[in-house]
């Protein structure tokens, strides 16, 4: 009887260790994955600076649109929170996207292979980002899943796990140009 009672025990605890385990390893996933995502941050935000001095020496007129580039910058390495930052993020992008449409209304700034260059990297870059941030989203999605189901959550619960935050797109993304 106290053997049964024992093994039980033990059969419990096991699986508990486990499943902390598991929940550990999906969340190590998460981070590993928002890692990713910020390389590919710091790599654009890099790269803004010589993307503005390109573009400024081109079209001094466009100086709102440049102005707007540095200071999203700014807030975006500034910001405490995850949906902070990816709502900025997004709105940088977005004005990135905007600079290099300038080399349509000028032809000089099309014929520089430097501000060329920017642009295949920042390209580049923005796949990457698209896809990292798909792999991130994954990851929170595997590890909300598993804090939700039973009788991982109760190891979650106990061991203090915390639901990630999905990189999402700002509703400015989602319509339609």
């Amino acid at each position: 009887m106290l053997s049964g009672i024992l093994v039980a025990v033990a059969a419990v605890l096991v699986l508990g260790i486990w499943m902390f385990n598991r929940l550990v390893a999906d969340r190590n996933q998460m981070r590993a994955a928002w890692s990713d995502i910020d390389v590919q941050l710091m790599r654009r935000h890099d790269l803004t600076p010589q993307l503005v001095t390109a573009v400024k020496a081109y079209a001094a007129h466009e100086r709102s649109a440049l102005e707007t580039v540095t200071e999203l910058r700014a807030r975006t390495q500034a910001a405490a929170g995850l949906a902070d930052r990816a709502r900025l993020e997004d709105q940088l992008g977005a004005q990135i996207e905007r600079l290099l449409a300038l080399q349509e209304s000028y032809p000089d700034l099309k014929a520089s292979e430097n501000f060329m260059q920017l642009q295949r990297d920042l390209v580049a870059i923005e796949d990457h980002l698209q896809y990292a941030r798909r792999y991130y989203n994954g990851a929170v999605r595997q590890l909300n899943t598993r804090i939700e189901h039973f009788p991982d959550l109760i190891v979650a619960r106990l061991a203090g796990f915390q639901r990630g935050e999905f990189f999402e797109a700002s509703a400015e993304q989602r319509s339609a140009p």
